[in-house]
């Protein structure tokens, strides 16, 4: 029985764990199985080709928030030019019911943790047919599932991020993340789990990127794999997302050891205000996160990730701004800009009614608008956000952002800024590095009313950081002028560089 194991991964650097998950639990079925992977920038009829060319009679496909409408689409072309071949969904995004994605095709669809239900499921199937379409996986003790380490290929260890975790579940209940439906942290077996992670440095991983929700939950599981990274020599990326409040002094002088772009912290803070926190039962210590963020910023060197979202209930564009002016305050680092999502099965739609909560029916389910927010600020802030990716996460304009808002509020500034580039671009996609520095260079010194010598210098400094790369047109004759003043021995650019 040929069964293939397939996803649409958001981008090709991306893997899949989960087939790995349910590959290394297909048993006495693993030699008929194989793994296919795909990306959402594929040509749709091409991935169905692709799978359909060896007849398989089983095909389980992974379904997330990102890919739910192209896998749609895949089994409806498979479902018409072969119809006699099964077609089993799993993943979140066919977990929890309402399914806003029409999945009426699929053959069998398992809702939760699929690591063993798919292989009991393939093993009916090669003499009966089930006709209870929906299964509810029951959750799986993880000391006992069998690791997948050992099927991420040497293509995958060269050119992808590798996916691992040493437990699942979060104890917290966010209400708007799917992680708060899970009863309970589990952990895996450490030691084995460890062991693994051995296998794959010696194979030549250098990029572990942890799924786990919660981190520094269990603070001596955290020690032991922090010290397994801190052993190992040379370079290497390491990604945990870890909860803000929870620094104990152990950890904090394990994390100071990290050299400069080993270690990558996700911070999910979402608000910093404790009304709107309370609104979606989110803990919030605020004395403790900012000392936390305090001691990342001043006292390491890992690469801070902070999140932030826009639309929760209660919460306005002036408590997100006072978020956002707090938060940069606080550190230099990625700050991201989400949009809440209602994803079903999660506690948020209790607010619907009272916050006249207004979701999108198709992926990824942003809101709207509610009742403090309409649909013209909730628009305007999704283009914010895109133009803080672009101009203030990316790194390309790291003095020279800073003029937008200078002693100001950042937030009220770069709402200023998002809203004047808009209007000149009429498009927050396909912006060349070039025309985006000449955006900001125009809005300083046209808008903001900023000296243009002043303001090309750091947007010089900022440009030039890579070595070969040519001087902007925009800038030139500001780069000449700056150059002749070097070499007379007064303050220029070639000598602020240097």
């Amino acid at each position: 029985m040929n069964i293939i194991l397939t996803t649409l991964n958001s981008r090709y650097t991306h893997t899949s764990l989960a087939l790995r998950y349910i590959y290394a639990n297909m048993n006495s079925l693993q030699k008929d199985t194989e793994i296919m992977e795909f990306n959402i920038n594929d040509a749709i009829q091409s991935i169905a080709e692709k799978l359909l060319f060896n007849n398989p009679k089983i095909i389980g496909i992974g379904t997330y928030i990102w890919n739910a409408t192209y896998v749609k689409e895949l089994v409806q072309i498979i479902k018409k030019v072969s119809p006699q071949t099964i077609l089993i969904l799993g993943g979140p995004e066919v977990s929890h019911q309402p399914f806003r994605v029409n999945f009426d095709n699929a053959d069998y669809i398992i809702a939760g943790e699929g690591d063993v239900t798919f292989y009991e499921l393939c093993l009916k199937l090669q003499t009966d047919k089930p006709k209870e379409k929906f299964i509810k996986q029951l959750i799986p003790n993880l000391k006992e599932l069998k690791l997948p380490y050992q099927f991420y290929t040497d293509n995958d260890i060269k050119n992808r991020y590798i996916y691992v975790e040493v437990s699942r579940g979060c104890p917290f209940e966010c209400e708007f993340c799917l992680s708060s439906m899970d009863e309970r942290v589990r952990t895996f077996n450490l030691e084995e789990v460890l062991n693994e992670f051995e296998k794959l440095w010696i194979r030549g991983a250098r990029n572990f990127k942890f799924v786990d929700r919660t981190f520094n939950i269990n603070i001596s599981s955290a020690n032991k794999i922090l010290d397994f990274f801190l052993k190992k020599e040379g370079s290497y990326f390491v990604h945990f997302e870890v909860i803000p409040d929870h620094f104990p002094d152990s950890i904090k002088e394990k994390i100071k050891q990290f050299t400069h772009g080993a270690l990558q912290l996700e911070i999910g803070i979402q608000t910093l205000n404790t009304q709107v926190a309370k609104n979606i039962s989110r803990n919030l210590k605020l004395d403790k996160i900012k000392q936390n963020i305090y001691f990342l910023e001043n006292e390491t060197q890992v690469h801070i990730h902070l999140d932030l979202i826009v639309g929760l209930p209660g919460e306005t564009l002036e408590s997100f701004g006072k978020n956002l002016d707090e938060l940069v305050k606080l550190s230099s680092s990625e700050i991201q800009i989400g949009i809440l999502k209602k994803l079903s099965g999660t506690f948020i739609n209790r607010h619907d009614i009272e916050y006249g909560m207004i979701y999108s029916s198709t992926p990824p389910y942003d809101i709207l608008k509610n009742n403090i927010l309409s649909f013209n600020d909730i628009q305007i802030m999704k283009r914010f956000a895109r133009f803080w990716d672009l101009v203030y996460n990316s790194g390309n304009f790291k003095n020279s952002v800073k003029l937008i808002w200078q002693e100001d509020s950042v937030y009220e500034n770069f709402y200023n800024f998002s809203m004047w580039a808009y209007s000149q671009t009429d498009s927050t996609y396909k912006i060349s590095l070039q025309r985006l520095g000449e955006l900001l260079f125009n809005y300083l010194t046209n808008v903001k009313k900023l000296d243009e010598k002043d303001a090309a210098l750091n947007m010089l400094q900022d440009m030039m950081k890579l070595k070969g790369r040519a001087i902007p047109s925009y800038l030139k004759p500001y780069a000449k002028d700056m150059k002749i003043k070097s070499k007379q021995g007064r303050s220029g650019f070639n000598k602020r560089q240097n």
